[in-house]
Parts: C-alpha cells; sequence; structure tokens
C-alpha cells in the first residue's frame, strides 16, 4: 500500500502541524466515507430515540467548519445559511432543518465549508503558525490560539465520527475504522488529501 492509497493517513514523521492537520483531515475524510453516497432516506436514518440523521451531521459539521475558522478566528460573520439560525430557533435547526435538504444540498454545505476551511486554516498558518491568538476569547479577555482552534474541531470531529459509524451500520451495514485503500467519494465534490 502506497501514502497516494490512503493519503487521509497522517505522516509517519513530520512537524506538529503535519500531525495536527493529519489528524484532522483523517477525522474529515472517516466522517465523509460513513456519510457518502447516501440517499435522502439513508442521510434521514435515526437511531432509536435519538434525532440524530448523517444529513444533520453533515449540516452541522459544515456550519462548526465555517464558525470555527470563519468567526473564532476573525471576528467575521458567517453568512447563508447559517445567519438563519437564531431567526430559525437556534442551534438545534442545523440538525431539523437538514431533512428538509436534498443530499445535494447537505454534501454541498459540507464539501464546500471544509474547502474554505482548509483555505482560510492555510491562510492563517501560513501568516503566524499556530501560536497566534486568534477573535476568539474568554471573559476575562484572555485569547486563544489557533492551535486551540484545531483541537477544538478535531474533538468536534472525533465525536461525531462515532456517532456517524453508528448511524451508518443501521443503514446498509458499512462498517470499519478507515476507508478503504483507494476510496473517493461518490458524492459531492470533497477532496481527499488536500
Amino acid at each position: 500500500m502506497t501514502d497516494s492509497d490512503c493519503p487521509w493517513e497522517p505522516p509517519l514523521v513530520g512537524t506538529e502541524v503535519a500531525h495536527l492537520l493529519g489528524a484532522l483531515d483523517r477525522l474529515r475524510t472517516t466522517f465523509r466515507w460513513k456519510a457518502d453516497n447516501l440517499d435522502a432516506a439513508g442521510l434521514g436514518t435515526r437511531l432509536g430515540v435519538s434525532a440524530l440523521t448523517l444529513g444533520g451531521l453533515l449540516k452541522h459539521l459544515a456550519l462548526v467548519e465555517d464558525h470555527v475558522f470563519t468567526t473564532r478566528l476573525t471576528g467575521e460573520p458567517i453568512g447563508a445559511p447559517w445567519d438563519t439560525i437564531e431567526a430559525a430557533g437556534g442551534g438545534d435547526w442545523v440538525f431539523t432543518s437538514a431533512a428538509d435538504d436534498t443530499p445535494e444540498q447537505l454534501y454541498g454545505y459540507w464539501d464546500g465549508a471544509v474547502e474554505r476551511s482548509r483555505a482560510r486554516l492555510g491562510a492563517a498558518l501560513a501568516t503566524d503558525g499556530l501560536d497566534q491568538l486568534v477573535h476568539l476569547s474568554w471573559p476575562d479577555g484572555r485569547r486563544a490560539s489557533l492551535r486551540r482552534l484545531v483541537f477544538d474541531l478535531v474533538e468536534e470531529y472525533g465525536r461525531h465520527t462515532g456517532h456517524a459509524d453508528l448511524l451508518r451500520e443501521a443503514v446498509d451495514g458499512l462498517v470499519g475504522e478507515d476507508p478503504p485503500a483507494g476510496w473517493r467519494p461518490k458524492s459531492g465534490t470533497f477532496r481527499v488529501g488536500d
């Protein structure tokens, strides 16, 4: 197996940035593999009493990507469709409104948000590295570092990739820790290994 067969694998040896971004992209890719190539019914499948769905997770993580690398990074507001969250009823809106979106829209939200995040994070890293202070601050005025934002996003993906494992298994029995070698998405525009 070569690196090109599994471009989502973090480096065996590398810098802190390479390892951190490698871990984030591995989680992104695993999450996307779990959510890939489903119709509206598959994206809307629920387990037990939980309202969580793969479609809801796609939309939620798209919002999180845009929020972290726009508002938390620079203080700038995020645009549509996220600017309607409060008017639509708060944070649960992204989960519940996913049922009204087509699979193409849901894949588009997430794929686009990841692409924007990669560009914004790359630009920030090129400017001042992981130690730079970002817009996000605590009530006492202390500001977070870019490193903290990236770690928070790794944590968010860790939690939701576990949810996606269970949801996808309920849809069609797909199981596994990582995508198979050579995997590429069948839906959307997500670029593996970027």
